[in-house]
């Protein structure tokens, strides 16, 4: 079965069919390009489930291996992979750009073919992101899907959309740059480009240290990791549903710094982990707290991403591995609760125009079946227990206990936090009397929506239910990475300072597993 190249397939139909899309539909024919790209969808969610049947649990290096020549005097090829991280990433955006054309079948009037055009070749060039194995072709990909999203937030957004759409194109362009300087003086360390001869390059420990804030600029802009986390409030608020479902669904910032930070730079990310421990913890509390005053429910769900993306982090750079796998696990599971949380949002939006809190009151007597989804994927946003919410964050604070009962006390204020901002406006929103004439005009979900919160809601409660499917992908890649964090590639120049060095072995130390 791994002969097939199904790697290269789940890329390429996405993006040739978005072609296509764009191609073949226009505004008179807007139905042609809904089925067209829901066709595209479908074949790109059936491309993935050989990966998932196929995926070896117990295998640590890369499956579903592909090498083909691209530019070889440059060390730059065609190489695809996944293992247990990359694996349900990849699936993970195939069901999002699914959801998101069936979300958006309705709700997207103008220029229809352009809009899922886009979303298509989005698609494509982020499983080309998860899947690359190779610097440049990561690059490539990463940077290319810059341009659809600028283009979705830019069109279709709301008022302010141009200013959302250049602030969340140059925050990210800034970063990318960094992160390609770094790739640069890797390949001129290794004269390749192949990640895996990367991963076991010796360098010395001022070099590590460039190379990390390097690779951290692009990604923790990307997480968004506090303080770097400004434009997505303005994203979440601008763009259309859809730009910030696939935003909040896929976590390439994560990933960075699982394939990137953590095996290339291991002293330097021992080195920095108090620090980006320290800012994990003030954005778990303080972007708790900014989302309690928030009066836009799009807001206040941008600022609980900071929040609970503040647990992945602080779960990457903890070094043990129950709080690596209760990162990935976090990110993959939050990926299906917060994109859930925004199309529900995006629900009451379509009808009112509106996602001011104090405009609605008593959605539960127009809307019974909207709000008992809407109340499942609440449960899952403040880590109920059996719903995908609790399964990453209880994983993440167990491994912050190991390392400081402090730290993880404090980790796990994101339990009442998120509790009392998702309570209190759920409560607002949703119980009550019929607060006026446009909360009694409200239709209920039909079948389309039904459709989309019951395969969410599907995915929330399996992954809460019965993690063993992910996990055990997942352990083995994990164990895997977490060595590589944790074994020194350190070859002391002259140019490093003693009290530097001994400095990141004393990081490396404190933060050894117990």
């Amino acid at each position: 079965m791994q002969s097939v190249p199904f790697l290269s397939l789940a890329i390429w139909i996405p993006i040739l069919f978005g072609v296509a899309v764009l191609r073949l539909g226009s505004d008179r024919h807007p139905q042609r390009a809904r089925w067209l790209s829901l066709v595209g969808a479908v074949v790109g969610l059936l491309l993935t489930l050989p990966l998932i049947s196929g995926f070896d649990n117990h295998a640590a290096g890369m499956q579903f291996v592909e090498f083909r020549e691209w530019l070889p005097e440059f060390g730059v090829a065609w190489r695809l992979g996944i293992d247990g991280i990359s694996m349900w990433l990849v699936v993970l955006t195939a069901f999002t750009t699914l959801v998101i054309v069936i979300a958006s079948w309705e709700s997207i009037t103008v220029r229809v073919a352009q809009y899922f055009g886009a979303f298509l070749i989005l698609s494509g060039l982020m499983v080309g992101t998860f899947a690359a194995t190779d610097g440049m072709l990561f690059f490539v990909f990463f940077e290319a899907t810059l341009i659809p999203l600028y283009l979705l937030i830019g069109t279709w957004g709301n008022a302010r959309r141009t200013y959302a759409a250049v602030k969340f194109f140059f925050f990210s362009l800034a970063g990318s740059l960094l992160m390609l300087v770094s790739m640069l003086y890797l390949y001129s360390q290794s004269h390749t480009f192949d990640m895996s001869v990367w991963h076991g390059l010796a360098l010395g420990f001022i070099p590590q240290i460039l190379v990390f804030i390097g690779f951290f600029a692009a990604f923790a802009v990307k997480v968004p990791m506090w303080p770097f986390h400004t434009w997505l409030p303005d994203v979440h608020l601008e763009a259309p549903t859809g730009a910030t479902v696939m935003l909040a669904m896929l976590k390439l910032g994560g990933y960075g710094f699982l394939r990137f930070t953590l095996p290339i730079t291991p002293d330097a990310a021992h080195f920095f982990a108090p620090a980006i421990i320290t800012l994990s913890l003030v954005a778990v509390v303080y972007s708790s707290l900014l989302a309690l005053a928030q009066t836009d429910m799009t807001k206040l769900l941008a600022y609980s991403t900071v929040a609970h993306m503040g647990l992945v982090t602080l779960g990457l750079f903890l070094f043990n591995q129950i709080g690596t796998e209760g990162a990935i696990v976090q990110m993959i599971s939050y990926g299906f609760v917060s994109g859930a949380m925004l199309l529900s949002i995006g629900v009451l939006f379509d009808r009112t125009r509106t996602r001011t809190i104090s405009a609605y009151g008593g959605v539960v007597n127009v809307m019974p079946r909207y709000a008992t989804f809407m109340m499942l994927f609440c449960m899952a946003n403040l880590g109920l227990p059996g719903t995908s919410g609790f399964v990453g964050e209880f994983m993440v604070i167990m491994g912050a206990i190991r390392v400081n009962f402090w730290v993880g006390a404090i980790a796990a204020t994101t339990v009442i936090l998120s509790a009392a901002y998702t309570l209190w406006m759920y409560k607002r929103v949703i119980f009550g009397a019929v607060a006026n004439k446009g909360v009694a005009k409200l239709a209920d979900i039909g079948r389309r929506e039904t459709l989309i919160f019951a395969s969410l809601a599907v995915f929330v409660l399996a992954i809460g239910l019965y993690p063993k499917p992910m996990t055990d992908a997942i352990e083995v890649s994990a164990a895997n990475l977490v060595t590589q964090a944790g074994r020194s590639k350190q070859t002391v120049d002259d140019a490093a300072p003693a009290d530097a060095v001994r400095a990141g072995t004393d990081v490396r130390a404190s933060h050894s597993p117990t």
